[in-house]
């Protein structure tokens, strides 16, 4: 990645807002080409980030460049930068086409140009053919697609979004995101996303910034922090995951990484059967070992031969383990 264009460079940023909250002392290179998205719990600082580079928050101190230039200076609009936001935004009284053209039209592109470049982003977003509807005709899906497409028709040099698909429910969402990794692919644009979605996290993003409070926990693709979490926030907050306490240290062990056995005595510990959920081709296994609940995923042949109560041996695959005091 380091012998790639450096695209977004943060400096030592800090913004603090008036009742101490913010973010400092902020560092990030994002490469271009790159999908980088902030994941964390609300009020961790992400959208905070987000707007000190899109110019809707100025920063405290600290850089911001693009390609190698200072944008902390430039208002919004001059900024080479287009921001999607969970509200679509789109102008009501104005068809798709009006609004995907309003833009262009300020840019003084000539009418002809205009034309040929909605038409050619409403084929790459699937939404041919609506240039005369109004965006209260479209579903919630379709005026997204419209929103981004009309932040692409401006050519920003970075595209920022922030949570565009929390408002959209889980099969659009899906959808959406495949749109849009898509779109990126074809474009090879480079995209900041803001999420609090793991899974929307893990599945559009080529590298990971996990904040906690104001400050990255940890930047890695999501590979690394789903194999490696560097800390005990980031281990549960990404992906399923048990917590075994034991002397003096919590060991961080997912589902799909014990081996369940029938019986005690056979493998690192003994736990007690709680439950037995099936969904569909595998089986959720919840074990009590001391204070400790433990999820397991097992296989239908073995779940068909437990019951609530029995006693099993647990063998700890692949883990983390954290001292105790962590946080």
């Amino acid at each position: 990645m380091s012998d790639r264009k450096i695209k977004l460079q943060i400096k030592d940023m800090t913004k603090k807002y008036d009742n101490g909250d913010g973010v400092e002392h902020i560092d990030l290179d994002v490469y271009e080409g790159e999908i980088v998205t902030f994941l964390g719990p609300s009020g961790c600082g992400k959208s905070t980030i987000l707007r000190t580079i899109g110019g809707f928050l100025d920063v405290t101190s600290g850089d911001i460049t693009i390609d190698g230039q200072s944008i902390v200076a430039l208002p919004p609009e001059k900024r080479p930068t287009a921001m999607v936001f969970q509200s679509y935004n789109l102008w009501p009284h104005m068809t798709i086409y009006e609004n995907l053209a309003f833009g262009l039209k300020l840019r003084k592109i000539p009418k002809k140009t205009i034309d040929e470049d909605i038409k050619k982003m409403l084929a790459l977003v699937s939404m041919s053919g609506c240039e005369k509807k109004y965006p209260g005709q479209l579903s919630g899906g379709q005026q997204q697609r419209i929103a981004i497409a009309r932040s692409l028709l401006l050519k920003p040099s970075l595209l920022l979004l922030d949570e565009p698909f929390s408002a959209l429910d889980a099969k659009i969402r899906q959808q959406m995101r495949e749109e849009l990794k898509k779109i990126q692919s074809d474009l090879g644009i480079t995209v900041i996303f803001v999420t609090h979605d793991q899974e929307e996290a893990m599945a559009l993003s080529h590298r990971i910034v996990v904040m906690n409070k104001g400050k990255f926990d940890q930047v890695g693709t999501p590979a690394e922090i789903y194999d490696n979490p560097a800390t005990l926030h980031v281990a549960s907050f990404i992906g399923e995951m048990n917590f075994i306490r034991g002397r003096g240290d919590t060991i961080a062990v997912r589902p799909e990484d014990i081996t369940v056995m029938e019986g005690g005595g056979k493998g690192d510990m003994d736990a007690v059967v709680r439950t037995i959920m099936m969904l569909g081709h595998y089986v959720v296994l919840t074990v009590q070992h001391g204070d400790d609940v433990i999820k397991c995923f097992i296989d239908r042949e073995l779940s068909d031969r437990l019951k609530d109560g029995d006693t099993v041996s647990l063998t700890i695959g692949k883990h983390s383990k954290f001292a105790a005091s962590a946080s």
